[in-house]
């Protein structure tokens, strides 16, 4: 908290939101001159220069000439400002349903390697699984080179987590209940000796969506991503609706159907229990849990004109339409984007899901929203595990060594000292873009 009349702690507090806005814009943007910056964060060009040389000598950017042919204002060149390719970086995790993957990402989304492994986390130890992932990520971070330094790990689980300390609460899909998954990565990758931060597979989409794909320049958006099940990530009003714990966004549990189907969570008729990837595949006759295998089959069971196949979709379809319009009538979005198992299948079930919000949702938010899919892929649970891990760099620069410092850092790393959530960092960028 800044006092008034302490103008020392008062110039402090501006000058690190000001290198929070610039490296922020430079995260979001990627490369930009001198001018552009000043611009973009009204600041002036004797300040835009001064916050430049702290972030060079933190190790966090670095400044070239522009390539010749680019356009170029009139009067002195001015530098382009851009991300150094070995500087904070993040080791992001994704504990899927279906497979453990992970990825080195540096500033700026630069993913600069990746690995996955394809196999069935349901009913597994989480403990066991965390050793499979430590031999996993061995080889990944030796083959990065010169590439960034890990200074916190990023987690995503499909589950309810508390934002405090990672712990997951619950993950129904796969059999985990009351698990210290920030405890165990921490320990077993205690040789990085950095943080670890675990959030729920939705709400890390929605940042990274929200970020660099579907949701960018909404300020009203749901991310509903669906592996194994179902969840939704929020941002409303421009910032991450997270909930008093991060427990915030389990949408799958909510009931739509009193009589329906018994889901993992123990209740009866969930959303879940409709659209899950196990609901969609007993309705197309094969194993419920056969994972990705028996859902590429479907899929291109669907490609051919299968009526079985179609029938399934279309069905999950309808209830997707059923529970986005209650999301719609509550949170009053611009835009929807769908992810993971449902982006797949959306061109089968486009028809289904907006004939459902049509005739659900009220007319005048239904009339504001648009639809759409993930742009992310692949990458989008990892871009988002690695924004958590970012944040506190992001929010604060400062915890960067300067480069006389780095000699007194141990292992060349550095611990946060505050660790905001990934919505503040965003937040603060996304005011100096307006």
């Amino acid at each position: 908290m800044v006092i008034r009349g302490e103008g020392g702690v008062a110039q402090t507090e501006i000058r690190r939101s000001n290198l929070s806005r610039m490296l922020m814009e430079l995260h979001v943007s990627g490369p930009l001159s001198r001018s552009e910056l000043a611009a973009e964060l009204h600041l002036n060009r004797s300040t835009v220069a001064s916050l430049i040389a702290e972030l060079v000598a933190r190790g966090l950017v670095w400044e070239r000439s522009r390539a010749k042919g680019l356009p170029q204002a009139p009067g002195r060149p001015s530098p382009v400002v851009e991300l150094r390719r070995d500087g904070p970086g993040a080791l992001a995790v994704d504990l899927s349903t279906d497979w453990i993957g992970a990825a080195v990402i540096g500033l700026g989304g630069a993913v600069i390697g990746s690995t996955r492994r394809d196999c069935s986390l349901a009913n597994t130890d989480p403990a066991q699984i965390v050793d499979e992932l430590h031999g996993l990520v061995g080889p990944l971070l030796e083959g990065v080179g010169d590439g960034p330094r890990i200074v916190a790990i990023g987690v995503s689980v499909p589950g309810a987590v508390r934002a405090q300390d990672g712990h997951l609460h619950h993950a129904p899909n796969l059999g985990w209940r009351d698990v210290p998954m920030g405890k165990l990565v921490r320990d077993r990758f205690r040789e990085l000796n950095v943080p670890v931060f675990v959030g729920n597979d939705a709400d890390l989409a929605a940042s990274a969506e929200h970020l660099r794909g579907s949701g960018r320049g909404s300020d009203d958006f749901i991310c509903l991503w669906g592996e194994g099940g179902i969840g939704a990530g929020f941002v409303i009003g421009g910032r991450a609706l997270t909930g008093a714990a991060g427990y915030a966004g389990e949408v799958g549990h909510l009931t739509v159907d009193p009589n329906g189907d018994l889901c993992h969570c123990g209740a009866r008729g969930c959303w879940e229990a409709e659209v899950g990837e196990e609901a969609l595949l007993r309705r197309s006759g094969r194993d419920p849990l056969g994972g990705t295998r028996a859902l590429a089959d479907l899929l291109s069971a669907a490609d051919r004109g299968d009526e079985v196949a179609l029938a399934a979709v279309a069905e999950s379809g309808r209830w997707l339409g059923i529970g986005l319009a209650g999301l719609v009538n509550v949170f009053n979005p611009t835009r929807v984007s769908l992810g993971g198992l449902f982006a797949r299948i959306f061109p089968y079930v486009r028809e289904a899901v907006v004939r459902e919000l049509d005739s659900r949702a009220m007319p005048a938010p239904r009339a504001m929203v648009e639809l759409t899919t993930a742009l992310l892929g692949a990458n989008t649970l990892l871009l988002g595990a690695a924004e958590l891990a970012l944040a506190p760099t992001l929010y604060d620069p400062t915890i960067v060594p300067l480069s006389g410092d780095r000699d007194r850092v141990d292992s060349d790393r550095w611990r946060p000292r505050r660790t905001p959530g990934v919505e503040q960092a965003q937040a603060q960028a996304g005011q100096s873009r307006r």
